[in-house]
This record gives structure tokens, C-alpha cells and sequence, in this order.
């Protein structure tokens, strides 16, 4: 995966705009963030509901999910793009969105948006 083919399944999301963080490209809704390049150029950082999706993430695909000790602590995983399939792209990118998207964008029906599982946050708005 290119990080411009994820930018481009990115858009697929309301809401969602180009954007820097630390000096890197990124992809926000509204002002938050939900991925960003790693300074590498090679790995992403994608945004999660919590702690637990990362240690679970990296245990279930290590190949694809890691973390640093930067990131230990933090609701965040890296993914290395060269691994990342468009199917799993999908699902982090509506993740990360459910995860950050602000309260008027969760509530509007979207035909670009696939049914996907929400954080207990983006529900509980």
C-alpha cells in the first residue's frame, strides 16, 4: 500500500481532509487525527479507540501491527504500508474515523460509509 491509495480510501469518509502531524502527512475528520505518515515514509500511525485494540492488533498480525516504545501507552499502532492490504486499510481507516469523527458527522447517514463496527465513544454521543 502507497500512502496516496490510502489517502485515496480515506476520502471514501465524510469528512475526512488532507492534512500534516509532526512534520508528516496526515488524514484528519474535522482537526483530529486518524492516520499519519511515519517520518520513515514506510509505516503509518493510525489512531484507536484504545490501548487494548493495539496490544490486540499487534498480537493477532505482528507482521503488520507494531508498536515502539514512543507508542507503548498510547492509543496508537504503526502499520507497515508494504503489508497493508486495501481491505485492512478499510477497516482501520472506519475505525480510526468511528474513533474520531465529530458528533454532527456520526450522526449523518453516508452512502460512501460501509457498516462497520463503532467505538463505544462514537456511540455514545
Amino acid at each position: 500500500m502507497k500512502w496516496d491509495r490510502l489517502r485515496e480510501l480515506a476520502k471514501e469518509l465524510p469528512g475526512v481532509v488532507d492534512s500534516t502531524s509532526y512534520g508528516t502527512a496526515a488524514i484528519k475528520v474535522g482537526k483530529k487525527l486518524m492516520v499519519r505518515l511515519k517520518e520513515d515514509g514506510k509505516d503509518a500511525v493510525f489512531m484507536l479507540e484504545s490501548i487494548e485494540e493495539q496490544v490486540a492488533l499487534c498480537d493477532a498480525n505482528p507482521a503488520l501491527y507494531y508498536i515502539t516504545d514512543h507508542y507503548r501507552g498510547s492509543s496508537a499502532v504503526l502499520v507497515r504500508l508494504a503489508v497493508l492490504t486495501v481491505g485492512e486499510a478499510r477497516v482501520r481507516l472506519e475505525r480510526s474515523w468511528a474513533v474520531q469523527a465529530p458528533a454532527s458527522l456520526l450522526k449523518k447517514p453516508s452512502r460512501t460509509r460501509r457498516a462497520s463496527p463503532r467505538s463505544s465513544r462514537a456511540r455514545s454521543r
